[in-house]
C-alpha cells in the first residue's frame, strides 16, 4: 500500500486519540484527561491580549500585582479577627509579625510531611496560575515571569483577589496545580493525610478533593474566572462545578468577603452577588 495513502488513513484515529484540535492558541480540551493544555510554540501562537469579559476590566482598580493584592487582602479584606480562618481547613490564625500562622489545634490540623511550610499562612491561586498561564502564549515564551510582566491579562488575572484565599501552606503545596474532584467511594473521608482537616491529594493522579464545606466557593470562583478572563473548563469539571455550586450554596461569610474585595478591587463575583441579595 503507498505510503500517502497509509497516512491518510491513520489522519482520524490520530485526531481522536489526541483528545481534541487545536485552538488559535494552539491548545485544546484534552478530553481523555479533563484538561486544557498548549502544544504550539511561541513562535505560532496568537499575541493577541483580549480585554476581561464581564464588564471587570473597566470597574477594576489599580490594583496591578499578586505582591499588592496580597498586601491588601491581609490589610483589608481579611483584617477583622472574625475572617481568620484558613480555606480548606477552617483553621484560626493569627499575625506574629509579618508572617500569618494558623492554629492547628483550632481544626486538628497535622502536618503530612512539611511541617515548616504548614506554620504559615499563603494565598492560593483557587484556579492555579499555572491554569490561566497554560491557556496565554506568554507561558510558552518565558513561563510564570514572562507572563507577569508582559501579558496585562495575566497580570490583572493572578492579582484578582475573587481568586485567592488564605490557606495553610503546606496545602497550597500539596495542591499544586492540580484538578479538583471527587474520588467516589475510593477515596472519601476522613483521609488522615491532614489530622482532621477534609482535605485528600492523590499524587499519582494530579487530583486533590476538597472539604465539602468550600466546593461551591471553589465552582464560583471558577464559573468567575471563567467568565472573567475568557478561561477554557472542560465539560467534565463544568459538570462538576455546577453540582458543587447547588449542594454548597452562598453563606454570608461569602457574600461579606465579596462586598469587601469589590469594595478594594471596584468589581463583584457575580455569581456570589446574585445569591447576597
Amino acid at each position: 500500500m503507498p505510503l500517502l495513502l497509509v497516512v491518510l488513513l491513520l489522519l482520524p484515529f490520530l485526531a481522536f486519540a489526541h483528545g481534541g484540535g487545536l485552538d488559535a492558541s494552539g491548545c485544546h480540551n484534552d478530553r481523555a484527561r479533563g484538561e486544557y493544555h498548549c502544544h504550539r510554540n511561541a513562535s505560532t501562537a496568537v499575541t493577541a491580549v483580549a480585554p476581561p469579559r464581564g464588564g471587570a476590566g473597566s470597574s477594576r482598580k489599580a490594583i496591578t500585582s499578586f505582591r499588592q493584592a496580597k498586601r491588601v487582602l491581609r490589610e483589608t479584606v481579611y483584617e477583622s479577627p472574625e475572617t481568620h480562618y484558613g480555606f480548606y481547613s477552617n483553621c484560626r490564625f493569627h499575625a506574629q509579625g509579618k508572617k500569618l500562622v494558623p492554629e492547628w489545634t483550632t481544626c486538628g490540623y497535622r502536618p503530612r510531611k512539611n511541617a515548616n511550610r504548614a506554620s504559615r499562612i499563603e494565598w492560593e491561586h483557587v484556579v492555579p496560575a499555572w491554569v490561566i498561564g497554560h491557556q496565554r502564549q506568554c507561558w510558552q515564551s518565558g513561563g510564570r515571569r514572562e507572563c507577569t510582566r508582559n501579558d496585562p491579562l495575566f497580570a490583572m488575572a493572578e492579582a484578582d483577589m475573587h481568586n485567592l484565599v488564605p490557606t495553610i501552606g503546606e496545602l497550597n503545596g500539596d495542591r499544586s496545580n492540580y484538578r479538583f474532584t471527587e474520588f467516589g467511594s475510593g477515596g472519601g473521608y476522613p483521609s488522615g493525610q491532614y489530622g482532621a482537616v477534609e482535605f485528600r491529594v492523590d499524587f499519582k493522579q494530579r487530583a486533590v478533593e476538597p472539604p465539602r464545606h468550600r466546593r461551591g466557593d471553589i465552582a464560583r470562583t471558577y464559573f468567575y474566572m471563567a467568565d472573567t478572563y475568557g478561561l477554557a473548563i472542560s465539560g467534565a469539571q463544568l459538570r462538576l462545578f455546577e453540582v458543587w455550586d447547588k449542594r454548597d450554596p452562598v453563606d454570608p461569610a461569602e457574600c461579606e468577603r465579596d462586598r469587601r474585595i469589590a469594595a478594594v478591587q471596584g468589581n463583584h463575583n457575580p455569581f456570589v452577588r446574585a445569591a447576597c441579595g
